[in-house]
């Protein structure tokens, strides 16, 4: 495709307030949303906040939303777009706005630190234990997240209910705790609070999360619904229930 001139339209601002403006940018076959921004600050505003590191998609920096649809900026080809369509680019909207394109994500780090760590059996030891492939499937998945916080920014539990945010740790930091509670090596049980304390039972699982995953996780199928169904099993079930109330009197 030859050189055209896009129409670009993106937010500017800060904590204060902002809104979109117009700019005109020249694009070349085969770049991205990215190289555009980057050719933007180059040539007309030096002064514009964007927040990046890697261009290949592995960091999760340059998450934001591009035509209303969360995306990384770095994964999608202004081939996506006609050379005539605006192209819209605004910050995650679920997170406080710092300047321009750039947001505060700390809520992220604050829930990641709440969750507990992984714990292996008391005194083992590097080389004591094997596990089948079988046994990490599940995990090694989990483990390709990128941590953009695109599933975090759809999630409409957090997204749309400032409130929630206490007691909602959001999608990503679910599938966290399921890929402990999965390891077999991991010895705490997660499951109350994965209920408790990190809200599980907020999710409707709309698969919002999944649909957004650059790294193509299945986060409702593969984390959220089996740690529904663990928590369930463990709350509800009436033989466990009957245990624990045997368990207690003794």
């Amino acid at each position: 495709m030859a050189p055209y001139d896009a129409s670009l339209r993106v937010w500017r601002g800060d904590p204060s307030g902002g809104d979109l403006r117009d700019y005109t940018v020249e694009v070349n076959d085969g770049e991205v949303v990215l190289d555009i921004i980057h050719r933007l600050q180059a040539t007309q505003t030096p002064d514009l906040a964007v927040r990046w590191n890697c261009k290949a998609g592995k960091c999760g920096s340059c998450s934001a939303e591009i035509n209303g649809k969360p995306r990384l900026m770095c994964m999608t080809r202004m081939s996506t777009f006609s050379p005539d369509e605006t192209v819209t680019v605004t910050p995650l909207r679920t997170f406080p706005v710092l300047r321009d394109l750039v947001t505060d994500v700390s809520f992220n780090y604050e829930k990641a630190r709440q969750i507990p760590s992984f714990t292996p059996p008391e005194g083992l030891r590097p080389g004591e234990y094997r596990m089948d492939q079988r046994d990490i499937d599940r995990s090694q998945e989990f483990r390709k997240c990128i941590e953009c916080f695109l599933c975090q920014n759809v999630c409409h539990v957090v997204r749309d209910h400032e409130e929630n945010k206490a007691a909602f740790a959001g999608p990503r930091f679910h599938m966290r705790i399921a890929e402990l509670e999965m390891h077999p090596l991991d010895t705490v049980d997660r499951r109350e609070a994965a209920r408790e304390e990190f809200g599980l039972g907020y999710c409707n699982i709309t698969k919002c999360c999944t649909e957004v995953c650059p790294e193509h996780i299945k986060i409702t199928d593969n984390a959220l619904i089996p740690m529904k169904e663990r928590v369930v099993d463990r709350s509800y079930d009436p033989l466990v229930w009957l245990g624990n109330k045997l368990f207690r009197r003794r």
